[in-house]
């Protein structure tokens, strides 16, 4: 049954009534009665293809009309006296209730056009006929002919067909209607090919009536087929709209077998599907391949049933239906296009061929291997070798075949798709297909640059060599085998392609030592400086600083801090007999860029500098080790490296700034007085902590402007830049032949900063006395100074009173018991005080436990000797009253909250952290 959504019906004719079948409920037909009269017969039925509209013709020139929603049949008034053969429904417009402009075709030739509403209509016109107007009229040898079918078809581009048929004519009608304007009907249609006689196809012989019908590949879509049953066959062929004179196209004829008779035999209907036609006989059918004419299913109807009526094809579901005078019978067709695909091979229609056995890949292998074999034997190679890629014949018979035929262009097309068509896991066969690949590419280019008239050829074909080597796809098969290749491209001298091939690689090693052999210096620093591999430039720096210097370094300063300087030293040291001036200059360059853009911190960069510095310029050398600091931790060179250097070249001045950085003050004057008297000051004032070393220094000074250069005049100045020298220091150096007018200025000078000196002590002593008198002073009023304490007063400790233990009162009026202050400043004392703490206390107890014995009760033996007891007493009473001030003077010397030990006990824990997990504990 149909898997639409909506109903399809089957109607039956029977002499007294109308059968309708309902396909989903097939065992109960609807009977509707004709309301005919007992002369008249049912001449033919036309039902549209929805199922929804039913035109009854009689034999008396009457119609009917049967709306598939009503029971009643309907007289239609104005058909009356029309021998109704054919109904072109409008499938554009048609509804369940209205048919919209359809067309009619009578059996005197004439074409009307009219409309059919199944509703009752208005108080003045109950038919359901709307108009019924004649619109055209057709012919055969200058007489009517009647109209035995006629369909209505609307294409692309609002283009209207019209195709009707008479017994030997097939006629077409083609228009345009403007859009909105379909309502109007088909009148402009005809009247477009009124002036000029409509395009038709005749043939000589009829058998007295014909029937066309239609392929639609899908519902509600143009019929690309049709197929038109006549007196001298079928003719069936494909349409096409798109062509201005004629609809029809491949049009072809197929001849009544012998066994159809006219006389008693003669077809009935036809019917098309996809790939075949029907032809209902009186007692068969017979299925026709379009393809190629043959029978390819006849089913004989046995005689119980009947003589076979009619044929149709279900427009919507595809079903056929079949009917006698005695039952009706349903033909599914399934798999209809199983075989055609060999029917297209044996026609040589390959494309169709693959279009059908698209999803049976044993029926594709053979189309292929048989399009292949045809395109070879019409000398067609590369589509044969397309073609055999695709199939599962025997590589190496394949393969054979093309080498036989000396067709390496085909060869190479079929190792192409060859390849592609493997998976990435055949990675032998791959390797085998790639290697063979480039052997026939690197054949192929060697040939075509020899012909100077191909270079067109050769360029393209290099092109695709190239892009055959970088294809992705077989990145890792190439990179695998990338020495076969090499060795491939060596053997034939292919230089270019070796190169390119080494970049797709990345082995630009071998690009670069290709350039440099070929003295290509720039090339070779072009493919460094592109690709930046920082392994290339340490490797392949020192021959081409010998060449391109310049060039070089300024791809290093590119390059930037990527490079490590210290491994390119040995390119920089690399200096050739030719241009080494270049060289140098160029490695001076880097090394400043290095050091002072890059701030390079390497001893080895530095000393190189410097080494650059002291050989070829020696004016920056100066100015190196003066910028470079004078501390040793802002020093990145070696000292003494650069000493020994300036040392060989004569370099004294920066000897001494060496010296200085090295902190050898002698040895920087010694050499300073050699070079200049303000240079030797400058380093003489250096030590700033070490006094009797800037003496000294100075000293060297003042002998050396004295003796060597005999200047007392300068001497002197020297007793002016530093005050640490006296004229007596200086005096034993002067020869004994100098006056006293030379430096009695400097002696005077002398005396009175000792008298000056003189007065300043007295003044200090003075003020030293006067000190100590106000401190005894201040120590004797300290003696009598007294505070007042309440009898209320309490511990700031304990918060206990204060009056009923030992306690200790402060200037800023906080009071402590002697026992609570002790543990308050106990733990903050240092670990000697504690202990010398300790042992005054034990002294003290000792003391104390002394003086107790003492004052018991002696024996009488004893009392005569009192003056020895009172002695001893006061022994021990100065003894503790010593120990007591020297306590005091530990835990009393401050205010615990107001002194130093509060201060520095602002950083240590309330809880001591070895007696944190203890505090703890206790509080949960």
């Amino acid at each position: 049954m149909s898997k639409f959504d909506f109903i399809k019906e089957f109607i039956k004719i029977s002499p007294v009534c109308c059968s309708r079948i309902d396909l989903a409920k097939p065992d109960r037909p609807n009977q509707v009665e004709l309301g005919r009269k007992e002369d008249s017969r049912v001449h033919k039925l036309f039902l549209d293809p929805t199922g929804s509209h039913l035109v009854i013709s009689l034999s008396t020139s009457e119609c009917l009309y049967l709306n598939r929603n009503t029971q009643k049949v309907r007289s239609l008034s104005r058909w009356r006296g029309h021998l109704i053969e054919s109904v072109g429904w409008n499938k554009l417009l048609r509804t369940e209730t209205n048919t919209g402009p359809i067309l009619v075709g009578t059996s005197q030739g004439i074409i009307f056009e009219a409309e059919i509403s199944a509703s009752e209509g208005s108080l003045f016109n109950t038919n359901p006929d709307q108009y019924f107007k004649q619109v055209h009229s057709l012919e055969e040898d200058g007489r009517p002919a009647p109209v035995c079918c006629i369909e209505v078809e609307r294409g692309p581009e609002s283009k209207v067909v019209i195709i009707a048929t008479t017994r030997k004519r097939l006629f077409q009608f083609v228009g345009r209607v403007a859009e909105g304007s379909e309502q109007q009907g088909f009148s402009a249609i005809f009247s477009q090919n009124q002036e000029l006689l409509p395009s038709f196809q005749e043939f000589p012989f009829n058998m007295g009536y014909s029937e066309i019908t239609f392929y639609t590949p899908k519902l509600r879509s143009c019929p690309k087929a049709f197929a038109w049953m006549m007196g001298n066959g079928v003719l069936y062929g494909q349409l096409d709209y798109v062509k201005l004179d004629s609809l029809l196209s491949d049009v072809q004829v197929w001849d009544y077998t012998p066994d159809i008779d006219f006389s008693f035999n003669k077809p009935i209907s036809i019917v098309l599907t996809q790939f075949h036609f029907l032809l209902l006989l009186p007692d068969r059918v017979k299925a026709i391949c379009t393809l190629n004419g043959q029978v390819v299913y006849e089913d004989v109807f046995p005689d119980k049933f009947g003589t076979l009526k009619k044929m149709i094809k279900d427009p919507a579901g595809g079903l056929v239906w079949i009917y006698t005078e005695k039952a009706v019978f349903r033909y599914h067709i399934q798999r209809e296009a199983r075989d055609v695909w060999q029917m297209y091979m044996s026609m040589n229609k390959f494309d169709l061929a693959k279009e059908y056995c698209r999803d049976r890949p044993e029926c594709m292998d053979i189309v292929l291997a048989k399009e292949a074999e045809h395109c070879f034997q019409d000398k067609r190679y590369l589509e044969s070798a397309k073609c055999y890629a695709l199939t599962q014949n025997y590589f190496e018979e394949i393969a054979l075949k093309f080498i036989e035929a000396k067709q390496e262009e085909a060869l190479k097309e079929f190792l192409l798709k060859k390849l592609n068509n493997l998976k990435q896991s055949e990675k032998t066969q791959i390797t085998l297909l790639v290697t063979w690949l480039t052997e026939l590419y690197l054949n192929r280019l060697g040939l075509l640059q020899s012909d100077e008239g191909k270079h067109g050829v050769f360029q393209e074909t290099r092109d695709e060599f190239r892009k055959f080597l970088s294809s992705s796809k077989h990145k890792e098969c190439l990179y695998n085998n990338r020495t076969t290749i090499y060795d491939l491209l060596a053997s034939h001298g292919n230089v270019d392609d070796m190169v390119y091939f080494s970049v797709i690689m990345q082995d630009y090693e071998r690009v670069i030592s290709h350039h440099c052999q070929h003295d290509d210096y720039s090339a070779a620093l072009e493919v460094l400086s592109k690709h930046c591999d920082e392994k290339l430039f340490y490797k392949f720096s020192p021959i081409l600083m010998q060449h391109i210097p310049k060039k070089v370094v300024d791809a290093w300063i590119q390059m930037g801090s990527r490079l490590e300087p210290k491994k390119l030293i040995p390119a920089l040291v690399n200096y050739s007999q030719m241009g080494s001036t270049q060289q140098v200059n160029e490695t001076i360059r880097y090394m400043e860029f290095c050091v002072y853009q890059l701030t390079v911190t390497e001893e080895a960069i530095h000393n190189y500098l410097l080494s650059l510095y002291a050989k070829y310029k020696p004016d920056s050398l100066l100015w190196y080790l003066e910028q470079a600091g004078s501390h040793l931790s802002d020093i990145h060179y070696d000292l003494k490296y650069a000493l020994r250097l300036c040392a060989e070249h004569g370099y004294l001045q920066a000897c001494v700034l060496v010296y200085k950085i090295m902190e050898l003050y002698e040895e920087a004057v010694d050499l300073a007085l050699q070079v200049d008297v303000d240079l030797a000051k400058t380093c003489a004032d250096l030590p700033e902590d070490d006094e009797e070393l800037r003496k000294k220094l100075w000293l060297k000074i003042a002998c050396h402007v004295v003796q060597e250069e005999k200047d007392v005049k300068k001497a002197m100045n020297c007793l002016s830049s530093c005050n640490l020298l006296k004229i007596e220091d200086i005096l034993p150096f002067f020869p004994d032949f100098v006056t006293i007018d030379h430096f009695k200025e400097a002696i005077c000078s002398s005396l009175e900063e000792y008298n000056q000196h003189i007065d300043e002590l007295k003044q200090e002593m003075e003020e030293a006395t006067e000190s100590a008198k106000r401190i005894r002073e201040d120590i004797q009023e300290m003696r009598n100074k007294y505070g007042v304490v309440e009898n209320q007063e309490k511990c700031a400790a304990c918060d206990f009173p204060l009056l009923n233990r030992p306690f200790y009162l402060f200037l800023c009026g906080h009071m402590f018991h002697y026992d609570c202050l002790f543990q308050e400043v106990t733990p903050h004392l240092s670990t000697y005080k504690q202990t010398k703490l300790g042992e005054l206390q034990k002294r003290l107890a000792a003391a104390t436990q002394t003086s107790k014995s003492r004052h018991r009760p002696a024996p009488k033996e004893k009392e005569e000797g009192g003056d020895t007891a009172s002695l001893g007493k006061g022994s021990a009473g100065v003894s503790r009253e010593q120990i007591k001030s020297d306590i005091d003077d530990i835990i009393a010397c401050e205010c615990v909250y107001c002194g130093e030990l509060m201060i520095k006990s602002i950083d240590k824990p309330f809880i001591d952290p070895q007696k944190f997990e203890e505090e703890k504990s206790s509080w949960l």
